[in-house]
């Protein structure tokens, strides 16, 4: 579905990307680990054109999409959910949600949208209950449920996910977590960038490493979830409670 070949970035002299390769299937998760700074979200923002690639192409289903305007990508089936969530405070949560689907009016009619945003509300009862609210109110937690929910609106046939679990308390993680493995059951495919390294190999089918810009290691997340490096670098004491039994990825 997605192949990226070779991609570098740059902001000014800095090299952030340096020759990125990675695809991801139809109907996978693929998770993306690295430290701060390792260019995650630089990644994402490229995949979804905000950011130009200095040299290298990105494919979405076969097509070469290097270079496209943001509009053009969602319209394609691309859907990001930006680091820090970027809902519009001012307006209330279901005119958020609805905004997701801004494009899909004039093809697909009020009818299929009014359907996606009652999907929505039976994967996050709590937008329900606060759609009339303003969405600067809502906790963090109902805010990145509010973020998740508008990208799904687009009815995205990729989703991007920027470190959804951040600063989240861990029931609202693994809610998060949880419906993004039922939508994935449902067809979604997933690239998921996450801090979580734990909780994002356990939901996830393949995994990269990104460090300094490019890809370090690559595999199956199981198998990666157990590879010394890994659990060095982003598993730490969450990994050794595991082998001892008090846990479980």
């Amino acid at each position: 579905m997605l192949e990226v070949r070779n991609l570098h970035l740059s902001y000014g002299k800095l090299n952030v990307l340096r020759g990125i390769s990675l695809h991801v299937e139809e109907g996978e998760i693929v998770c993306l680990l690295g430290s701060n700074g390792a260019g995650k979200s630089s990644l994402l923002l490229t995949l979804i054109g905000i950011n130009r690639p200095r040299k290298g192409r990105i494919f979405f289903e076969g097509r070469d999409i290097t270079g496209w305007p943001p509009q053009k990508l969602v319209g394609m089936g691309l859907s990001l959910v930006p680091e820090g969530r970027q809902i519009f405070y001012p307006l209330t949560v279901e005119e958020n949600l609805i905004l997701g689907a801004y494009h899909r009016f004039v093809r697909e009619g009020k009818r299929a949208v009014m359907a996606d945003l009652e999907r929505v509300y039976e994967l996050f009862p709590r937008l329900r209950e606060r759609r009339k609210q303003k969405a600067g109110t809502l906790s963090g937690g109902e805010q990145q449920m509010l973020a998740l929910g508008r990208a799904f609106m687009a009815r995205p046939r990729l989703l991007l996910l920027d470190e959804p679990s951040l600063g989240l308390a861990p029931k609202v993680v693994d809610l998060i977590m949880h419906t993004i493995v039922e939508l994935n059951r449902e067809g979604l495919t997933v690239l998921l960038v996450e801090q979580n390294a734990r909780k994002a190999l356990s939901i996830a089918h393949r995994a990269y490493v990104l460090e300094t810009g490019r890809i370090t290691l690559q595999g199956p997340a199981r198998e990666l979830l157990h590879d010394e490096e890994v659990k060095r670098a982003y598993l730490g004491k969450d990994y050794r409670e595991f082998t001892e039994g008090r846990g479980s990825p």
